[in-house]
């Protein structure tokens, strides 16, 4: 875009009716919309313009039915009505704020209406009035983009934000985990699994589950914040829904968590397969977890953590990871310590005793339990998440001599 050139335009434009403008504020203007905002540029200066308009008080064509794309955030939306490319004035309560990831950003955060609720984020050029959480606040021509495909709301330079004295009710409504889509929304569910930390600002994450489905979710660590309780059910507001690979996961580090009594029954979601383990993979067997809190990650065999380092006061688990061959598919499976008990037969005190007392020590209870799995045929039962399966039950197949001889018939018949 040559912006001089469109505010040349621009500024002929205002000429003819007596206004003089000045040409390297509309070119600011321009390129702030452009390069910051990621604003078309032919939308950027018909917004420049009708921006103008109403600073002049001059009146544009057909501003009753276009104020909310192009009109500098003339027409009020609810929050859910809101598009990427819209220039809006919303009213809403900010529900949540959180640090901001650079000294370009003033503040960010969550802000709701009944309709829904939308991210915010208000750039330091911006010299916009902190907002407060808890309050209510209307917020003219500000800007809705998206950013890793969800919505977000900008507060620039040409945003007014003033804030509302009035206490407005608001109930948020959860929605169930089958109809989230990226944004932030909030749903009623249960903790399913808890997963091992990947990075060192992790506090959790797992699996969420209702009657409709199954998501995974992380919190990330904040102060004040705490882990969730697995078998626990959970009402949560105004979780960031982020999606990565077709997989959507909820974000819970600035959101509403309210423990709730009771119990909700979980969609099935699970996957059955069946097959023979063809491999099981090294760190199988008993294995030391960092004891520090919200770590839990797995230590090497010199009790050391990559993030707390070397931790004599170890806790002890079991676990499998290996794969398992269903004659047309080879699934990789992770087995947590229940399921490695039922399976192998060994408990984790036995599994203890041998890695303490035994010469191979932990070798030998990886060799027992890879000795009693390997090339057995099972049923395992789970969740399939990001291509592994998250084995929750695991039974041995009985052999049926029947099968086996129609197997061998059909085979003698193919030959």
């Amino acid at each position: 875009m040559d912006y001089s050139e469109a505010a040349e335009r621009i500024s002929r434009k205002f000429s003819k009716s007596g206004q003089a403008v000045d040409l390297k504020k509309i070119e600011g203007k321009l390129r702030r919309l452009v390069d910051e905002f990621g604003v078309q540029p032919q939308e950027a200066e018909r917004s420049v313009t009708n921006e103008l308009n109403k600073e002049f008080n001059i009146p544009t064509a057909g501003s009753g039915g276009s104020a909310g794309k192009s009109g500098g955030g003339t027409e009020q939306k609810k929050i859910a009505d809101g598009v990427p490319g819209d220039w809006v004035t919303i009213e809403g309560k900010v529900v949540a704020l959180s640090a901001p990831v650079s000294p370009s950003i003033a503040q960010n955060g969550i802000i709701a209406d009944e309709s829904g609720a939308i991210r915010f984020v208000a750039w330091a050029k911006s010299n916009a009035p902190a907002m407060a959480e808890g309050s209510w606040y209307r917020i003219e021509s500000a800007v809705v983009d998206e950013f890793k495909g969800i919505p977000n709301l900008k507060i620039h330079s040409g945003t007014t934000v003033k804030e509302i004295s009035e206490d407005r009710s608001l109930i948020p409504a959860p929605v169930p985990v089958k109809d989230l889509h990226p944004g932030i929304a909030g749903v009623r569910a249960k903790v399913i699994q808890e997963w091992d930390a990947t990075h060192d600002r992790m506090l959790q994450s797992g699996l969420l589950g209702d009657e409709s489905g199954t998501v995974k979710f992380v919190i990330w660590k904040e102060p004040g914040k705490e882990k969730l309780t697995v078998g626990a059910v959970y009402t949560i507001f105004y979780a960031q829904v982020d999606e990565f690979n077709g997989r959507l996961s909820l974000n819970l580090t600035t959101a509403t968590v309210m423990k709730e009594d009771g119990d909700i029954p979980v969609s099935g979601g699970e996957a059955a397969v069946r097959g023979s383990i063809v491999h099981i993979a090294p760190g199988s067997g008993i294995i030391k977890r960092c004891p520090v809190e919200g770590c839990n990650r797995a230590l090497s065999r010199q009790n050391y953590c990559p993030i707390h380092e070397i931790q004599p006061g170890f806790v002890y688990d079991l676990r499998i990871k290996g794969w398992l061959d269903d004659g047309e598919k080879t699934h990789n499976i992770l087995l947590q310590r229940d399921a490695v008990e039922s399976l192998t037969g060994i408990t984790l005190d036995a599994a203890k005793e041998i890695a303490e007392n035994n010469p191979l020590g932990m070798d030998e209870v990886f060799l027992r339990m890879r000795d009693a799995v390997l090339g057995r045929y099972i049923v395992c039962k789970g969740r399939e998440i990001d291509g592994r399966l998250l084995v929750n039950t695991c039974e041995r197949v009985k052999f049926d001599s029947g099968e086996h001889a129609a197997l061998l018939n059909r085979a003698g018949g193919a030959s």
